[in-house]
């Protein structure tokens, strides 16, 4: 869904300052990855921190965002990079303060949820973008364009990581709204939807519960579109060693492979792309473009297909999971 609104004065300038952005929420991935690619990205600059995982040295740091708001630099933006259970409050507060709002993935615990803060960001005037970064890997707009002239035959989606390594110690990917194993599961999901020429649908979903969590640790997964073509997905947060994050698409030309999550693409077992992650500084310029032509770009598929699976998908107790 894109909600585009009037341009605004600031849209007119030809020479504005860098938007000034806080991030909400200082946790791994906004260290690794969005602080360094907003130090690249021309037009926004970080202003602030407003967490309670602590801040980064040299930049204004406030335990919540309510003292940011109150106490803190002027800000234009904020980047929420909070659990997902939180975000839609954060984002209407955001947004009643007239901030630009830029939300990470998933975009909120639930999908009817999104909706009052797109008509609140129209009302104010501001930007809202909820963010799918697998979908500015490198490999995923070749691969679209590839798939856009083929004929589909098959789809496999293997998705398998260790949630010891990548998710350590984080409660919240357990508790309801966390989505457990679809927190790495939704990438692959708005990576299929990108790049596949029709829309897709659930068809059946197995979901596996540790005995001690109220979140998936694991789910099999079969799609498919008007055509009748088969797509089956496989989330795993078990994998040890190697990790996975690999689509297949089989077509009438043979077949090509989106790998390490959308950095590399091959055809035949020729490479296509093979280029380092730059997904965050797409997000990032993308955030400017939206603020600069006073618009919003909200798009609920990949988390749709989420609800979905845990409301189509037959649920079995695994052993309990411990961090």
């Amino acid at each position: 869904m894109i909600q585009v609104l009037q341009p605004g004065p600031a849209a007119r300038e030809e020479t504005v300052p860098p938007i000034r952005l806080a991030i909400v929420g200082f946790g791994k991935i906004a260290r690794d990855q969005h602080v360094p690619a907003i130090a690249t990205t021309p037009g926004i600059a970080l202003t602030a921190i407003a967490s309670h995982d602590g801040g980064l040295e040299g930049i204004p740091y406030f335990k919540t965002l309510d003292h940011l708001l109150s106490e803190g630099p002027q800000i234009d933006a904020v980047a929420l990079c909070t659990p997902p259970q939180v975000r839609r409050a954060q984002a209407e507060v955001a947004l009643a303060a007239g901030k630009h709002v830029l939300l990470e993935k998933p975009p909120g615990a639930t999908v009817s949820e999104i909706a009052p803060l797109v008509a609140q960001a129209q009302r104010a005037g501001r930007t809202l973008f909820a963010t799918w970064h697998s979908r500015f890997a490198p490999a995923v707009e070749p691969a679209r364009a590839f798939l856009a002239e083929r004929t589909l035959r098959a789809v496999t989606i293997a998705w398998k990581e260790d949630v010891r390594i990548w998710h350590p110690g984080q409660a919240w990917i357990w508790e309801p709204g966390g989505l457990g194993v679809f927190d790495p599961g939704i990438n692959a999901l708005s990576i299929l939807t990108e790049i596949l020429p029709r829309p897709i649908f659930l068809t059946r979903a197995e979901l596996a519960f540790p005995a001690n969590r109220a979140a998936p640790i694991a789910a099999d997964l079969d799609f498919s579109d008007t055509n009748g073509l088969a797509i089956h997905a496989e989330f795993d947060f078990r994998q040890t060693g190697p990790q996975s994050w690999d689509i297949l698409v089989e077509t009438a030309d043979g077949v090509l492979v989106l790998s390490k999550g959308g950095a590399e693409l091959a055809h035949d077992g020729k490479k296509l792309v093979e280029t380092p992650e730059a997904e965050y500084r797409g997000i990032y310029r993308r955030f400017v473009e939206l603020i600069a032509g006073g618009m919003s770009d909200v798009d609920l598929v990949p988390l749709q297909h989420v609800a979905d699976a845990f409301m189509l998908g037959r649920r079995t107790l695994v052993e309990p999971f411990e961090d």
